[in-house]
């Protein structure tokens, strides 16, 4: 075939296209071949990432669901400023989770809510745990004192329920005690009446701990009030703290 003498032969012109032409179209093919392999971590990482985090979120949300909250006062205060007067909220509330656990905390916002929320977050942080003879009641009287708040708590037998009134019922409620009675001498004061519970409740032990403490066997300890062996036996295999 003939061919200019400044032009190329039309066969290497025809060749040289398709040459060109050729990594033209495999270089689409390629990249979606390399994005198919390519790992998306960057991507992947942040997604799996909160995805986790919305796992503890929820994990967190159906913890928190689980705890009794009662909102035992709210306290209007007033302050005034030069423009007026400036309102703010004080809150106590009671958690517990109703198995033995219980605390009390108090906040203050401007908002009802805000404190509230406030209250709810320092009770969490506060909880102690208080055995409970057959997850019902207490295992012993007990007497708790703050200030001017003077309580006197008393465990009762099986369908005599709640007998306390005012902020107590909310901390057995929370707690979880279905039979108790108690008595306040003091003052009526929410503040001291929660503290002086919690202090009474502070001091609760059980067989138990007492046996371990002591280095003796749970059935010896409830021997000794005139109880029969078989009896002190049974008690002993029921208490479970």
């Amino acid at each position: 075939m003939m061919a200019d003498e400044n032009n190329t032969p039309a066969e290497d012109v025809t060749e040289n296209s398709q040459a060109v032409a050729q990594p033209a179209q495999e270089a689409p093919a390629k990249e979606a071949a390399e994005e198919g392999r390519r790992p998306r971590g960057g991507r992947g990482g942040r997604e799996g990432g909160r995805g986790r985090g919305r796992d503890r979120d929820a994990k967190r949300e159906e913890e928190g669901d689980e705890l009794i909250e009662k909102l035992v006062h709210i306290n209007r205060v007033s302050k005034t400023v030069k423009g007026g007067k400036r309102f703010g909220f004080a809150a106590l509330v009671v958690v517990g989770d109703g198995q033995g656990r219980a605390g009390f905390g108090h906040g203050k916002a401007r908002e009802v809510p805000e404190a509230i929320n406030k209250a709810t977050a320092a009770a969490k942080k506060k909880m102690i745990r208080v055995p409970l003879k057959e997850g019902r009641t207490l295992h012993h009287d007990g007497k708790g004192k703050f200030g001017a708040g003077n309580v006197t708590l008393r465990s009762a037998p099986p369908g005599t329920g709640i007998i306390a009134g005012g902020p107590m019922r909310a901390v057995f409620e929370s707690l979880g005690v279905a039979d108790v009675v108690t008595k306040s001498n003091g003052t009526s004061n929410p503040y001291n009446m929660i503290r002086a519970t919690f202090a009474a409740l502070d001091g609760q032990t059980s067989p138990k701990s007492v046996a371990q403490r002591r280095g003796k066997k749970i059935a010896d300890l409830l021997g000794r009030g005139g109880s029969k062996a078989a009896e002190a036996e049974a008690e002993a295999e029921a208490i479970t703290e």
